[in-house]
Parts: structure tokens; C-alpha cells; sequence
């Protein structure tokens, strides 16, 4: 009875770890010429096991050939044609799967996956897998022409591409032309990708691709033309009247980064809005607001100027000419006293008098000559006066 139990558990055992260590993968794969392939040889790994080889190898035309080989000295690459070209997983614990790059048609055949571990016992354990490897020649597919972020109506001055996608074996070579396809076109660029570093209003237009590859037959493919619209943010809009109210309509500009964070934001083709201003009529000068303000103070103080100018002019001719007379008039009269000694006399001078006639009246024309002869009176009174004086003076 012991005896079968032990025979139980010794098979249970096995069962378990051949189910841990089973290789896994495809026996059947398909590889495209001049691209890249992984054929999958995976298993769980168990503490029990210690992975000790890995080696990968190629049956064709019924002659096998050690490809890869991973020990305990490192990895190796014993083909010389795969050197650079075929790797394996070394920090992926159960993953020996084998990647190939830049397929070339030779690498088609059988490519066995062999694995061995060392159990705690010392014992050796191994498992295989083979899978069929393809390499053929895809021709290339029509190609697709993807926008940039901000799809194919950019602003003026704005930074885009477009792009030319196609399947098929690489190598693939792109053109695009400036152009529709059967019409006039013009050779823009040898690339995938068409860029534009700052767009011009020249480069409005339709666009196209082409796209080959050198598979069995030489194969070339056309997309479908686009429509790159550049549009001219600065430039306004034309005035449109309407039925109901005739109002200047303009439109105002849309900022490149206001247009570009909507475009990527939203992933698609973002058009730019025209924002219309309407007033009654009125349609902007373009000058500063500082000027218009200046101007119309100095417009106010000419006129004022003027005014003033206008007004004093007419005050003066208005008035009336005035001639004010002075009239000073000197009494000078001598008092003769006499005292009686020795019969002389004295004479005593009179003190002068002095008027002043201020005439506010207008003085008519035949009024000078009357002022004239009476001013000529009193001239000669004086005159008379002071002679006399004169000549008692010197009879005393």
C-alpha cells in the first residue's frame, strides 16, 4: 500500500512539472519581407528547474543549421547571415522566444525551439517546438494621406505636414505631388511625410501620393488628392448688406493659438470661425483714440480764436472817436497895495487858479476853430501880465 502511494505522488509530480515546462508557441507563422517576426517559445518556470540551454534551429532543404545558442557562457549567434538580426529575451523568466528582423525570403523554414533544465536531483529535463516560417512579398497597398493636428485648413504662417501611409514589404518609397493625378503636377518631395514649416498662401492646392516597393512585380499606388486650404487670418471679411438692416459687417481675426489649442483638443479638422461685428453704420477709421481726441481739442481752440478775434474787431469799430480838452487857465492877477509910506505901493501876486475841463462829448468840427480863439485869449492875458511884471521889476 505505501508503495502506491509513493507511485501516485511520483506521477503527480511529473504530470505537474510537464505541465509547467511545456513549450508553447505557433507551428504555423507568416512573415512579411524586409519587416520583423517573433516566434513565440514560452514556458512557466518553476524553482524546482534551472534552465541550463536554449538553442534555436533552422531546417531547410533538409539540411539543420544551429542558429541561436544561450548557455551558461552567454548567448551566440552561430549563422553568420543572422548576426545583428535575431535576438532573444534575457530578463523575461519562461520567454525564449526568437525575434528576426529584416526578413529576407531565405529565413523561410522550420525553426525548432529546445529547451533543457536541471532538476534539483541533478537530472536533465528537455522540450522542443518547431514552427514553419513564410517570408513573402507583399506588394503595396493604396496609400492613406493623414493631416496634421490641425487638419487640412491651416492659418497663414502656421506649421503642419501631411502624411503617406501604405502597407506592404518595406521597403516603400513615397512621393508626393502638388497636383491631381492625370493633370498637371509638380514633384514636391521624395518623403513620407510632407512638411510645412510656415505656409505661404502659394502653397493652397491639392495634393497627392505615391507609393512602391519592389515585390515579386514592381507595384505603384496612388492615393486620392486632398484640398490644403491656407487660410489668411488677417485679411477681413467682405461686407455683406442685409434685407432688414444694412450694417457694416467685419470680421475679426482668430488667434493662431486659440485655433490650435481647439485643433488639439478635439483631434480633427477644426475650421476657422468668423467672428462678425455688426454696428449701425459706422465704419472705424483706424486712427488711435489718443489723435481723435487731440484733434478735436485743437478743432475747439481755433475756433475759439477765431471767435474772439471777431468779436474785439467789432467792438472797435463800433466805437465813436472822443477828443478830451484841457483847459488850464491861469488867473494871474496883481493886487496892487498900497500902503501909503512914501507913496509907494505893493504889489502882491495873485495865486494861480487852475481849472481843467474834461469835454467826454465829441467835439464837432466847428467847435476846433472857437476853442482855437479862446485859448488864444487867455494866451495873450498871460503874456500881458507877466511883461508888466517884468517891467516893474526894473523901475524898482
Amino acid at each position: 500500500m505505501e508503495k502506491l502511494v509513493w507511485l501516485v505522488v511520483f506521477v503527480n509530480s511529473f504530470t505537474f512539472f510537464h505541465a509547467i515546462l511545456e513549450l508553447t508557441g505557433t507551428h504555423n507563422t507568416e512573415g512579411i519581407w524586409k519587416s520583423s517576426i517573433t516566434l513565440p517559445c514560452i514556458y512557466g518556470p518553476s524553482p524546482d528547474f534551472v534552465q541550463q540551454t536554449v538553442i534555436w534551429t533552422l531546417v531547410r532543404d533538409q539540411s539543420p543549421a544551429t542558429v541561436f545558442r544561450r548557455d551558461s557562457s552567454g548567448d551566440h549567434i552561430l549563422l553568420s547571415r543572422y548576426r545583428g538580426r535575431v535576438s532573444v529575451p534575457k530578463y523575461r523568466p519562461g520567454d525564449v522566444s526568437l525575434e528576426i528582423e529584416k526578413l529576407e525570403v531565405r529565413d523561410s523554414g522550420d525553426y525548432t525551439c529546445k529547451v533543457t533544465w536541471r532538476a534539483q536531483d541533478k537530472s536533465l529535463l528537455t522540450r522542443e517546438r518547431t514552427t514553419t516560417v513564410k517570408v513573402v512579398k507583399v506588394a503595396v497597398t493604396k496609400p492613406i494621406i493623414r493631416a496634421g493636428p490641425l487638419g487640412f485648413t491651416v492659418p497663414k504662417g502656421a506649421r503642419t505636414s501631411l502624411t503617406c501611409s501604405a502597407k506592404g514589404s518595406p521597403p516603400i518609397t513615397y512621393r508626393w505631388f502638388k497636383g491631381e493625378p492625370g493633370g498637371n503636377t509638380v514633384l514636391v518631395s521624395n518623403h513620407a511625410v510632407l512638411m510645412f514649416d510656415s505656409l505661404r498662401t502659394s502653397d493652397m492646392g491639392k495634393y497627392y501620393c505615391e507609393a512602391e516597393n519592389k515585390a515579386s512585380s514592381q507595384v505603384m499606388q496612388q492615393s486620392d488628392a486632398v484640398q490644403l486650404t491656407v487660410r489668411d487670418l488677417m485679411k477681413p471679411a467682405t461686407t455683406v448688406p442685409s434685407s432688414e438692416n444694412k450694417a457694416n459687417t467685419t470680421a475679426k481675426p482668430v488667434s493662431e493659438r486659440d485655433l490650435i489649442t481647439t485643433a488639439l483638443a478635439s483631434g480633427r479638422d477644426v475650421r476657422v470661425p468668423e467672428t462678425h461685428e455688426v454696428t449701425a453704420g459706422y465704419r472705424g477709421t483706424g486712427l488711435p483714440l489718443y489723435l481723435i481726441i487731440l484733434m478735436v481739442v485743437l478743432c475747439v481752440a481755433v475756433v475759439f480764436v477765431v471767435v474772439t478775434v471777431i468779436l474785439c474787431r467789432r467792438k472797435t469799430k463800433e466805437d465813436n472817436p472822443y477828443e478830451v480838452t484841457y483847459q488850464n487857465t491861469r488867473n494871474d492877477t496883481r493886487r496892487q497895495t498900497c500902503l501909503g509910506v512914501n507913496g509907494k505901493c505893493k504889489y502882491e501876486e495873485g495865486k494861480p487858479t487852475v481849472k481843467n475841463n474834461f469835454m467826454t462829448q465829441p467835439v464837432k468840427e466847428n467847435e476846433y476853430e472857437t476853442i482855437s480863439i479862446k485859448e488864444n485869449a487867455e494866451c495873450k492875458i498871460l503874456v500881458n501880465a507877466m511883461e508888466s511884471e517884468y517891467e516893474v521889476g526894473d523901475v524898482q
